[in-house]
């Protein structure tokens, strides 16, 4: 992937909070998919926090949080194997997708 200017491209970070234990969702695999149909696959550090390390194309986008895997390592069941949050990603923007996740239950809004 190529390296674009602020002015051409958005930057992408992500924070998945467990609600259920209010700690942060640690070793969470995810997937962006970006407006020119490029797949990123990442993971949330300790602190529940990843950053997408790339400019990523202005327009519809998508970010797929593996929560049926998570649950799945912790001995948990879950009622949604998979939560999936589009978004438009603006160009020159920085956007932080945040996750409040729970087994039964989950919510996003745009962070800063």
């Amino acid at each position: 992937m190529t390296d674009r200017t602020d002015t051409e491209g958005g930057t992408l970070s992500t924070h998945v909070l467990d609600a259920a234990l209010g700690q942060p969702a640690a070793d969470l695999r995810f997937t962006v998919r970006t407006a020119d149909g490029t797949a990123l696959d990442g993971i949330t550090d300790t602190d529940g926090r990843a950053r997408v390390p790339a400019h990523l194309p202005p327009g519809p986008s998508s970010i797929t949080f593996d929560t049926g895997a998570w649950f799945a390592a912790q001995q948990r069941t879950t009622f949604h194997p998979e939560v999936q949050v589009q978004f438009l990603l603006d160009a020159g923007e920085h956007h932080h997708v945040a996750l409040l996740l729970s087994p039964f239950a989950y919510t996003t809004y745009r962070g800063s």
